[in-house]
């Protein structure tokens, strides 16, 4: 770490941000060369039974396995099993959308990219709802009846290509044109997986990435994967009972088997900054070669925007200019799930951060921890480098509206006090500085982030770019 950093100042800043989000436990490891250079445990993985965490602790990584996902699919590639230029009606010949021509375009790489067309659908909601039904529920009025009951069950990947196939949607764009994050694609993935390995993406997991990189205490099924029997993160909720925020816990962990390989593994951070080395160390763990340098090339190289300052890989994120160093990262958001993993390759730097609550600040603390401890940064700073400028409010109203994501995300954007501002279900309003070309700059759980507009050829607000999703504006019935 630099001279005269305060680890204390940084511990301090962590306490305060995870008791204003009421976060039980909270776990975060850094790595230089790859050797453990800062960890530390904050609150329990069992709050009631004051049960501490530790560094193999298990809890969920959420998306984060989106780039388990992705290097299995390299390494198939550098087995000649399949190309990432191939289309995927090749593996998945049964998979329908509304343009058959767009659909014979879609590639490997496309899905790799979140560069489809595909934009965000309820199949996430319908592959859990199993997980879902089962939860605990807490001062819930017993007589509203349950919204799940409407939406199919998506128990397979047949399931799932049958239930995009029958849904329907618009594509956003041909495939390589349009970045909308999606779930659907990265479980899509494992079919392929499934198919050209001749084994489940789970076991094809354990044994190509997990097994060789020395992550014994991660995988799919807690216990039946790993060698932590007990030393297991209990998984906590949060929800507004008489105007408060309360936590409440909520042991019931959600599971997708149709959508697995887009964010269901569990891990540690022991286990987590051993799979960074294959980001930091061109592939390599130890001495097991996992990836070959140039695929984890392709991994890393910035293909597409999809965010102000930020582009997407293969299951992975890249920050050209993190204060001038390339950032490649990735989060993870689940029920009972908040993780957080970053690398600065020319730093040889990685880290992780494990939490057992949705909605944790994980990505500002470790963005914090890398920037404070390691750049000579303050505490809090940002690398957005943007300018915010001023907009009379009369042609803020144009941003005004209703935009309804395809997986029932409601968000209500108005002008108020002069500013616009964003309402969403189950974040606090934020306000929106304008910082030109149709974008923003607001803040979700302490990050600075951005929100873009995008217009149709008539130049009229059509949708717009949101936690990486694109979602369209409803039309309003005059």
């Amino acid at each position: 770490m630099n001279q005269g950093t305060n680890v204390h100042e940084f511990e301090r800043y962590t306490n305060t941000l995870l008791d204003k989000y009421k976060v039980p436990g909270f776990a975060i490891g850094l790595a230089k060369d790859g050797e453990l250079c800062y960890e530390k445990e904050f609150g329990h993985r069992d709050v009631e039974a004051q049960l501490p965490l530790s560094s193999d602790t298990v809890f969920g990584v959420g998306s984060i396995t989106k780039a388990f996902t992705a290097i299995a699919i390299l390494q198939l590639q550098e087995k000649s099993k399949l190309s990432v230029e191939d289309c995927v009606t090749k593996y998945l010949p049964e998979l329908k959308t509304s343009n058959e021509a767009y659909t014979n375009q879609m590639t490997i790489h496309h899905f790799l990219t979140h560069t489809s067309g595909i934009p965000p659908l309820l199949t996430l909601i319908g592959s859990i709802k199993k997980s879902m039904e089962k939860d605990p529920k807490f001062g819930e009025d017993e007589q509203q009846g349950n919204p799940l009951d409407a939406i199919p069950s998506i128990d397979t990947y047949s399931d799932l290509i049958d239930s995009i196939s029958k849904t329907a949607f618009t594509l956003l764009g041909a495939p390589g044109t349009e970045f909308s994050y999606s779930n659907d694609a990265y479980a899509l993935l494992g079919a392929i997986i499934e198919q050209v390995s001749g084994t489940t993406y789970e076991q094809y997991v354990q044994e190509n990435i997990l097994e060789p990189a020395g992550m014994h205490n991660s995988g799919f099924h807690y216990k039946a994967d790993m060698n932590a029997e007990e030393d297991i993160a209990v998984l906590y909720d949060i929800r507004e009972h008489d105007g408060e925020k309360v936590v409440f816990r909520s042991n019931n962990p959600w599971d997708a088997p149709a959508m697995r390989p887009a964010g269901f593994l569990k891990s540690t951070v022991n286990d987590m900054l051993k799979f960074t080395e294959i980001i930091r160390n061109a592939g390599k763990v130890g001495l097991e070669q996992i990836l070959k340098p140039e695929s984890v090339e392709l991994m890393t190289t910035p293909y597409i925007p999809c965010a102000h300052g930020s582009f997407y890989g293969y299951g992975l994120t890249i920050i050209p200019d993190f204060f001038g160093h390339k950032l490649i990262h990735h989060g993870g958001d689940l029920k009972g799930v908040t993780a957080q993993m970053n690398i600065l390759p020319e730093l040889n730097l990685t880290g992780i951060t494990l939490a057992n609550i949705a909605g944790a600040p994980s990505s500002k603390l470790l963005f914090s921890a890398f920037a404070s401890l390691h750049l000579d940064k303050t505490i809090d700073a940002s690398h957005l480098n943007v300018q915010t400028s001023d907009i009379a409010p009369e042609d803020l109203m144009e941003y005004e509206g209703t935009f309804l994501s395809g997986d029932g995300m409601m968000n209500k954007l108005y002008v108020e006090s002069g500013k616009l501002q964003l309402a969403t279900a189950g974040l606090p309003a934020s306000v929106l500085e304008p910082i030109g070309n149709d974008e923003f700059l607001f803040t979700i759980r302490e990050m600075p982030s951005t929100l873009r507009f995008i217009r149709d050829e008539n130049k009229k607000i059509d949708r717009m770019e949101f936690v990486l999703r694109q979602i369209p504006k409803l039309e309003q019935n005059e």
